[in-house]
């Protein structure tokens, strides 16, 4: 059912940055309001790696995506933030304390400023290039994530892919399934200690390591994987025994709608002001992985530092003229 929402800041991205966005504008009184085109919280965290550990998260040696967004849920559960999930920004008009959004549902938001905190904007995974492939994507049995890890207890699987999602999975399914990692070549693209680890995974016999090859075919009926067929470049092939094909090509990055919005931008990403977040258009700001500017590390830490920065710049256009002074949380507290 559409909604029509007045509000401070719409907030476009319900991903770790943008929940932490909710409570850094209501640390100052703001209200807002999440748009998100899945249909839960979380972005990335939830849709991709709810269970893989996160070890960067200040006073968190290690804690999982999921129960990270679940942590960040709970933190701006005071200000009863509306969500508007399953949605898709289609529109933006208006100017600074005047902008009206529109969704794919027909929803309409009224903000006196934007805060796009899109990630990868609307993401999809890379897919490879194999017949038949529909099918087994529609049975499970190729997989481009993996939402629980018990799913896959005594399974065959082979993993394919360099990068850290291709290692860190072969790591955590080694001790509960068959693992095999195809990659074209040695060297992986993973953290070194990750690849060392996988390295040494290799060595003692937990993973088996099938290189230098790439994905050329499936074999199954029915949706239900038997084989994966690899080639080498000089066409030698081999096939693996498989219950599930997890690819691990990385994301495409689409920023949708926001793309014809006239922000600056530079290979899918929104420049902006680093010391306002504020983009090429006046009330429109941007924080987490969509955003680019030098020095731009992503990493979701970072991303909760641009959620703050952005929040105080954003006060000003709420309230111009007015001071904003500023209180830290362990003085003022949270509403309750």
């Amino acid at each position: 059912m559409a909604s029509e929402i007045e509000t401070d800041v719409a907030i476009v991205g319900a991903g770790p940055v943008g929940l932490f966005a909710v409570f850094e504008l209501g640390m100052l009184k703001l209200s807002s309001v999440l748009i998100d085109a899945l249909s839960e919280v979380g972005g990335q965290c939830v849709a991709l790696y709810p269970e893989k550990p996160i070890y960067d998260i200040p006073a968190h040696p290690a804690i999982h995506a999921g129960a990270l967004i679940a942590q960040l849920e709970r933190q701006i559960a005071p200000f009863h933030a509306p969500l508007l999930l399953g949605r898709r920004v289609t529109g933006l008009a208006g100017e600074p304390r005047n902008f009206v959004l529109t969704t794919d549902q027909g929803d309409s938001v009224r903000a006196k400023a934007v805060l796009i905190a899109a990630g990868a904007g609307a993401f999809g995974p890379n897919r490879p290039p194999l017949d038949g492939l529909a099918a087994y994507e529609a049975s499970g049995a190729v997989q481009y994530y993996v939402r629980r890890r018990e799913d896959l207890r005594s399974k065959r699987i082979v993993i394919a892919g360099g990068g850290d999602s291709a290692v860190d999975w072969a790591l955590a399914l080694r001790d509960i399934a068959q693992v095999a990692v195809v990659h074209r070549r040695p060297k992986f693209r993973a953290a070194p200690e990750s690849a060392a680890q996988l390295d040494a995974a290799a060595q003692s016999g937990e993973i088996e390591m099938v290189v230098p090859y790439q994905l050329h075919a499936l074999h199954g009926a029915n949706g239900e994987l038997q084989h994966v067929e690899v080639a080498t470049m000089r066409g030698d092939t081999r096939l693996l025994s498989a219950d599930v094909l997890l690819p691990f090509f990385g994301l495409s990055m689409d920023l949708g709608p926001i793309a014809a919005w006239g922000l600056d931008s530079e290979l899918h990403h929104v420049k902006i002001d680093p010391s306002t977040c504020q983009t090429s258009m006046p009330g429109v700001f941007a924080i987490g992985d969509v955003v680019n500017y030098p020095g731009k590390l992503k990493l979701i830490l970072q991303g909760f530092s641009e959620a703050a920065i952005a929040a105080h710049a954003i006060f000003g256009v709420v309230h111009p003229g007015e001071a904003l002074h500023f209180e830290y949380s362990t003085t003022k507290g949270v509403p309750q």
